[in-house]
């Protein structure tokens, strides 16, 4: 009995290891954070006034190099990528042909 609960408590321990490595393995994949609060409020602001139109999508911390990144999906159907520095001034801004929240 001692055995057979041994090689139990052992096979749960293996399922629940593999199980934390492959989540933290998919959370590995992507060290983007969504943006919120006053610091999300100033960089949604700048990006729309940047543009001047639009939707935002998507707000991240530390993208592309830039202190902060929105996404905004504009009137006419195309996306761009807002790069914006910690003083909440835009640095630059790209077309995004991916979709909101993709990789």
């Amino acid at each position: 009995m001692k055995k057979r609960l041994k090689l139990a408590a052992g096979a749960i321990a293996a399922v629940a290891v593999v199980g934390i490595g492959a989540g933290a393995a998919v959370a590995g994949a992507s060290n983007e954070r969504s943006l919120r609060g006053s610091d999300g409020n100033k960089a949604t602001a700048a990006a729309l006034e940047h543009t001047g139109e639009g939707r935002v999508n998507e707000t991240e911390v530390g993208d592309d190099g830039a202190a902060y990144g929105v996404e905004v999906l504009l009137d006419d159907g195309s996306q761009v990528e807002v790069q914006i520095d910690s003083n909440f001034e835009v640095t630059g801004v790209e077309a995004d042909d991916d979709g909101a929240n993709d990789d």
